[in-house]
């Protein structure tokens, strides 16, 4: 296994909606500047006729096993299990090692059917209590050695749009809007799309787990404690209200455990068919408070594991019905798992995600698609010729150096004096979709340090894949050296030579004696990678 570590667990809160148009216009500029360019190869879906998806909820832990057919998934195997992860966290926001403990044995199980399947075959993402952690890397670490897969952390947004992906999959074609809610442990995600598409993703820090941790840990149910509940989410759901309610939607749908739950109670009242209902959680809040303690609750649909969170789910769907003025809500089993492979299928086809995302960001902050194409080629070519002798022949190390060619002039946006610092911190607190939060790191990290001084510092706290990223970082600052003097001018074939702290750069004979501002250039940079350890020869 090939196990990541990652520098600087940050988040961010801006959102950035993907742009089809500057996809295109980019591909564009691509055919038309570079017929012909070798690539490195990437992994034929053919090759894995299984995949699986493994979802770290906040309250349960999913596994789906299954077989690509023509674009679909044909599940062979679903596990689900209650983990109630969140309930492990602390006030200092420190996951217990008891709840760490319950993941890991789930884990164990969910390994045995995936240990034959090659790396890219399987994607596991964590959620809200993972984000919370503080300590997650302690349990990230400890599960990806079970597993044999990295484990990615994801923002909420990046949650909601995964949600998405797995109910559109999921439901029957509908025309107009879709309103999607799925209420997990510890966070709840808002999408309103149409079709296959998202137009506009919200995560409400509100949950089952983490609201009965603070309102129901006793087991008794009260109105005062229900309506602390509800009152709580209203408060939440006020941030989101007027934009969701902008773009209107003719249908709403539930994604979670909760909401099939509460709609599988409601129908054994003879409420509904299986909907969730106005009437019918009515009904239930009623007899909730009759029954007044978890362990009395004997709804039919309602298994012995969810009894100590249905009261605050039923809390925050009946908020959120109230707040958008809904009437029913139907249930989806596709949800986020199956978002995830789907999300897997389009990356194996080369429909990812991440490219559209990378297009926007370049076509928001005004790159020059030309000079990024550049850097982009010489900085693929340059790995080509060193992959082996750095270890850097893994897929994610060339789709890194390519998204960092393409972006590490968006802080010129901002500012040309530390646009470097600009364009990490862009990348860092933009909402990116299908990147994982890892993932943007990294890519933060190489924006910031693809010029003037290297934060040694931050590659160095991340281990071994922190030697990988460095070495990245240096041939992505070769690529941009390389064509520091803009425009389409012929540049000569130089050839690298990589030892372990050492690139040596050769030029034809005689070309650096007729261009003295290349030869400047890369003195230069030999001094700043110097003061990082890395020693570079030019001749």
């Amino acid at each position: 296994m090939t196990r990541r570590k990652y520098p600087h667990q940050l988040t961010g809160n801006n959102e950035l909606t993907c742009c089809a148009l500057a996809l295109a216009t980019y591909r564009g500029r691509m055919s038309e500047l570079m017929n012909g360019r070798l690539r490195m190869p990437r992994t034929a879906p053919e090759n894995f006729p299984l995949i699986a998806a493994i979802d770290l909820g906040s309250n349960s832990f999913h596994m789906i096993l299954a077989k690509t057919d023509q674009g679909e998934i044909r599940v062979l195997e679903r596990l689900g299990d209650k983990i109630q992860l969140a309930a492990g966290l602390d006030e200092q926001r420190q996951l217990s090692e008891e709840a760490m403990q319950r993941g890991l044995e789930c884990l164990s199980r969910y390994a045995q059917l995936i240990t034959d399947l090659p790396q890219g075959a399987v994607r596991v993402v964590g959620t809200n209590a993972l984000r919370e952690a503080v300590n997650r890397d302690t349990f990230i670490q400890r599960a990806e050695a079970l597993l044999g897969h990295t484990v990615e952390v994801i923002s909420g947004r990046e949650e909601a749009r995964l949600i998405y992906l797995g109910v559109s999959h999921n439901m029957p074609a509908f025309q107009g809007n879709r309103l999607v809610v799925d209420i997990g442990g510890g966070s709840t995600e808002f999408i309103i799309g149409q079709s296959f598409e998202p137009l506009i993703m919200e995560s409400l820090q509100m949950g089952c787990v983490s609201y009965s941790q603070r309102l129901f840990q006793d087991g008794k149910i009260t109105p005062a404690r229900y309506g602390q509940a509800y009152t709580a989410a209203r408060l939440e759901l006020m941030r989101v209200e007027q934009a969701l309610q902008r773009h209107g939607w003719q249908e709403a749908i539930g994604a979670s455990g909760t909401v099939r739950a509460i709609g599988l109670a409601v129908k054994s009242a003879g409420l509904s068919n299986g909907e969730v209902t106005l009437e019918g959680m009515t009904w239930l809040k009623r007899k909730l408070f009759k029954l007044g303690d978890v362990d009395k609750i004997d709804f039919e649909g309602v298994k012995n594991d969810r009894r100590a969170i249905f009261p605050a789910g039923l809390a925050i769907l009946e908020a959120i019905f109230d707040a958008f003025g809904l009437q029913q809500m139907v249930h989806s089993e596709g949800a986020l798992r199956e978002g995830v492979l789907y999300d897997l299928i389009g990356r194996l086809q080369h429909e990812d995600v991440r490219e559209r995302t990378v297009s926007a960001l370049m076509e928001r902050y005004h790159v020059d698609p030309e000079q990024a194409l550049r850097v982009e080629t010489k900085a693929l070519e340059a790995l080509q010729q060193v992959a082996g002798d750095w270890d850097l022949q893994e897929e994610w190390h060339q789709e890194l150096l390519v998204w960092a060619a393409r972006v590490h002039e968006i802080g010129l946006d901002i500012a040309h004096f530390q646009y470097h610092k600009h364009g990490a911190y862009l990348i860092e607190n933009s909402e990116l979709a299908g990147f994982s939060t890892q993932d943007q790191q990294m890519l933060a990290l190489l924006v910031r340090g693809h010029r003037r001084g290297i934060p040694k510092d931050r590659f160095s706290g991340s281990g071994s894949e922190g030697e990988k990223l460095l070495r990245l970082c240096v041939l992505l600052r070769f690529a941009i050296l390389f064509h520091h003097i803009r425009g389409n001018r012929e540049v000569p074939e130089v050839r690298l030579l990589a030892k372990a702290q050492q690139l040596s750069i050769r030029f034809p004979q005689g070309w650096l004696e007729n261009n003295p501002l290349t030869v400047a250039d890369f003195a230069q940079e030999a001094e700043w990678l110097a003061k990082a350890g890395f020693n570079l020869l030019v001749s």
